[in-house]
């Protein structure tokens, strides 16, 4: 084929197309004259010269009419030098409803014409020809992850990841709600099984919905859940808390939760922040659990500091691994290689809010033997009750 030749055939008038400009007719003496050619070249006048209303749909999309026969020119040189080998990169289209849609004006045309076509079809030069319609198709296709790129890196591209957040938390909480109203029996009694699924259920739906939460704390600074006054609180509550939302998880891969309060129940700090923090480590010391049990530990220390820990019975932190464990969105360099989470995001909020409590986090590991997270609180005790 010589891919340069390139002549006209006009178009009548008297019809939508009859202002356009002419469409391509190609040199026909390359080796696809039999049929890429002027099958190619037929679907192409054909979709110029459409009357029907999809024609009349598509020139709402473009300024002219010789817009439209210009696109569909482009288009069609663009197939033709698809099938010419050793061609280069597909020319430049633009990436917009009206072409994506002339293409599939085009495809169709082509496909009914090679079914009424009077002479046997060469298999081989079929499939170029699609395959060239689809490699046009691709190109026409918009860039969705980098559009989604762009957006995220823009000045609006943090409020964009927490308007998604939110339209995840808000069904979570919706399960979350009905699955707490079942357990209770406010629909009726429930068999032992039924109790283990909804657990289950209500364990699985609010670890989603602490995902979406700590995606909006990382975006807002990670402090957000620490009062700004300390309030008198229970730590047996919070801890019979966490044992309560994490037990299905526990009992399904046969493990112990097993608490030790500290020797004083009231005391006077940020019970939310803790609360987060404790039920996010004890959930991934699950998670890294296969035998045994995690144990979740208050220990009084000198006046009225507790230390509060997590310890688990798990395989331990690879030495490879800590130097990136409290990243958010950190990659795993191997599907099984060791991650406090998928994302990385509950480490990495459980700092901030321990940091925001004027404490640190740290870690003690052993391969094979298990992790323990633990950081120490100031909490002066309270009355009882508050």
């Amino acid at each position: 084929m010589n891919s340069g030749s390139v002549t006209t055939a006009a178009v009548p008038q008297g019809t939508v197309a009859g202002a356009m400009s002419p469409v391509p007719v190609w040199d026909q003496s390359g080796p696809e004259a039999t049929l890429i050619g002027p099958a190619l070249l037929e679907a192409l006048r054909q979709a110029v010269l459409e009357t029907d209303a999809e024609s009349r749909r598509l020139l709402h999309h473009a300024g002219t009419a010789d817009e439209m026969a210009q696109l569909l020119r482009d288009i069609g040189n663009a197939v033709r030098s698809g099938l010419t080998k050793g061609a280069g990169d597909c020319p430049a289209l633009p990436r917009t409803i009206l072409a994506r849609a002339q293409l599939g004006l085009l495809r169709r045309r082509l496909t009914a014409i090679l079914e009424g076509w009077p002479s046997p079809l060469d298999a081989q030069q079929v499939v170029r020809l699609f395959a060239a319609l689809e490699r046009v198709g691709n190109a026409l296709e918009l860039d969705w992850s980098q559009q989604f790129a762009d957006r995220l890196s823009g000045h609006d591209g943090l409020e964009l990841v927490v308007e998604v957040a939110h339209d995840l938390r808000s069904p979570l909480t919706s399960i979350l709600f009905l699955a707490e109203t079942l357990q209770r029996g406010r629909s009726g009694p429930l068999t032992q099984v039924q109790e283990r699924q909804l657990g289950l259920i209500y364990s699985a739906a609010f670890g989603l919905s602490t995902v979406a939460s700590d995606v909006i704390e990382l975006a807002r600074g990670g402090d957000r859940l620490v009062d700004l006054e300390p309030i008198p609180f229970s730590i047996n509550d919070i801890f019979e808390s966490v044992r309560d939302i994490v037990l299905p998880i526990a009992e399904e891969k046969g493990l112990a939760v097993n608490l030790s309060p500290p020797d004083a129940d009231f005391h006077i700090g940020h019970p939310v922040a803790l609360s987060r923090v404790l039920l996010n480590l004890t959930t991934n010391a699950l998670k890294f659990t296969n035998e045994g049990f995690v144990e979740v530990r208050g220990t009084n220390l000198d006046g009225s500091r507790i230390e509060f820990s997590v310890r688990d019975t798990g395989r331990g932190i690879p030495p490879q691994a800590m130097a990136t464990l409290y990243e958010p969105f950190r990659r795993r360099q191997r599907q099984a290689e060791y991650a406090f989470s998928g994302s990385g995001l509950g480490l990495s909020i459980c700092r901030k809010l321990v940091e925001a409590m004027h404490s640190t986090m740290q870690v003690e590991t052993e391969s094979g033997q298990g992790t323990r997270f633990y950081f120490a609180l100031d909490l002066p005790r309270a009355s009882h009750g508050g």
